[in-house]
Order: C-alpha cells, then sequence, then structure tokens
C-alpha cells in the first residue's frame, strides 16, 4: 500500500455523505483533508464519509444543531480537542448560537467535569473569537 500524500479523489466518496461533510465542514476544511490523504487514510476517509457523514449526520431523527450539540458533548467527555476545536466552528455552522455553546460548555463541566470543561473553554474561546461562518 503506498503511503504517498497523493490526496483522494472526491469521486471516490459517498457523494452524499460529501456534500454533508462539506456543508457542516466546511468546503475548505474538508479540501484540505481529503488532499492529506494517502493510502494509509484513503479507507478511513471513505468510512467516515459514507457512515459518519451519510448514514448518521443525514437521518431524519435530529437536525443538525441538535446532532452538533451532542458531537460537542462527545467530544469534550472524551477529551478530543482537536475535533472539538473542528465541531465548534461546525456547530456555529450548523446555527447553533455562542451563548448556546457557552452553555452546553457549561453544561459538560457537571456531566462531563470541570478540567474537560476548562480545556473545552480555552478552546471555546479563541474558535468563538473568530468571524461566525457564513
Amino acid at each position: 500500500m503506498s503511503t504517498a500524500n497523493d490526496g483522494i479523489d472526491p469521486s471516490e466518496l459517498d457523494p452524499d455523505g460529501l456534500a454533508v461533510r462539506r456543508e457542516v465542514l466546511g468546503a475548505d476544511y474538508v479540501a484540505a483533508a481529503l488532499a492529506n490523504t494517502d493510502g494509509t487514510t484513503a479507507e478511513f476517509q471513505q468510512l467516515i464519509t459514507r457512515y459518519a457523514w451519510n448514514e448518521i449526520w443525514t437521518r431524519p431523527g435530529l437536525e443538525r444543531r441538535m446532532r452538533s450539540a451532542v458531537t460537542l458533548t462527545a467530544l469534550i467527555a472524551h477529551g478530543h480537542w482537536a475535533e472539538l476545536e473542528m465541531h465548534l466552528r461546525a456547530a456555529r455552522r450548523n446555527g447553533l448560537t455562542d451563548a448556546e455553546i457557552v452553555e452546553i460548555l457549561l453544561q459538560t463541566a457537571i456531566y462531563c467535569g470541570v478540567p474537560a470543561a476548562n480545556s473545552a473553554f480555552k478552546i471555546a474561546q479563541r474558535v468563538l473569537a473568530e468571524p461566525p461562518p457564513e
């Protein structure tokens, strides 16, 4: 298996999942992630695009705002800080207000622990200082 950093052709990915992924995370972020794909990560990109972004994020049971709230909480609970930063931006893109995001972080202080919430607030402070996505 090659590990050259050649990127992945978007036509190799689930088109519906790729569309949702671009809408939620932003086209530039997704393009960079795909450009950084190599023989080691290509199958993982296919997996998350098909299952996370098509099979889960498109289900009718929850709106994207709620999916973002749940995702933020799960990322904080497990200490996935790089993913949290990305999903804080996505939450804003999905319509959560900065005030709602702060409330979610406060909620996590009780249910995920103060140290986890402290780390999350540091990341949120930086991300929420950015202009909101268009």
